[in-house]
């Protein structure tokens, strides 16, 4: 079953083009890493896919229901109501982070399953008392943000998405603000997730990760789709000069 469907994606800044007829689908339970360069658009298709970038043109269908819908090449979005119901098909790990500087860490993990999604109190605390043990932090659970490491601060965020349990999970170059020893500690995280068929989308520069993780990968350059595959089509044998290029550069 495609969990998502991102037809056609156009996104410009003024005179910019960002994004320029960019389609990806995503099956449930597999995880598609998304490589390229810096300003490729990577970040721009995250956020946009996330909603908290509006589309210029193209269609967005989240378990076949539509979020965007294209008319006269133009993008229209579904009602308020039907996009705070899409909303909760997916969560997104941000790259730095994004916690709740005044709430606690459990309280950081609580606030949405409760207030969004009115939840049982008892049982989500119950809940994310579980996940904060999964990632190592049930010790830290009355701690707040400033109190934690990158890495620690990390774990908590993935933790936050987790709680809100949605069927795809996106992740915007989860490790590029850690350092190499807490890089390797989310990546097995990461792992892990993927091991248990979390459906996930990972923006990421990690190339070794993406190949020995991903079900499929997407690599994008200058706004557009330049090669798509596995990752033994993609990068053991990627057929097009660009990707190659970056590969090469990469490795170096």
């Amino acid at each position: 079953m495609k969990l998502l469907e991102a037809k056609n994606f156009e996104k410009s800044y003024g005179e910019h083009k960002v994004l320029k007829d960019i389609s990806i689908s995503v099956e449930e339970n597999t995880v598609v890493s998304i490589l390229g360069p810096s300003g490729s658009g990577k970040s721009t298709f995250l956020r946009c896919a996330c909603m908290l970038e509006k589309l210029d043109g193209g269609e967005l269908v989240y378990c076949g229901e539509k979020a965007v819908s294209s008319e006269n090449g133009k993008a229209v979005y579904a009602s308020k109501g039907n996009i705070r119901k899409i909303k909760e098909y997916f969560s997104l790990v941000f790259q730095n982070f994004n916690l709740f500087p005044h709430y606690t860490v459990l309280k950081n993990l609580m606030d949405a399953p409760v207030c969004v999604q009115k939840r049982d109190k008892a049982e989500v605390e119950m809940e994310c008392m579980e996940l904060l043990k999964k990632m190592g932090l049930e010790d830290k659970a009355n701690v707040f943000p400033s109190q934690l490491s990158g890495g620690q601060q990390q774990r908590v965020a993935i933790a936050r998405a987790l709680a809100m349990k949605p069927k795809i999970l996106f992740f915007d170059e989860p490790t590029s603000a850690l350092d190499p020893e807490i890089t390797a500690e989310i990546l097995q995280i990461l792992k892990e997730l993927a091991a248990e068929k979390m459906t996930m989308v990972i923006v990421t520069h990690e190339i070794n990760f993406a190949k020995n993780v991903s079900d499929y990968i997407v690599f994008m350059d200058g706004g557009v789709v330049v090669e798509e595959g596995t990752p033994s089509e993609v990068i053991d044998h990627p057929k097009q000069e660009r990707t190659k290029a970056f590969l090469t550069k990469l490795s170096k």
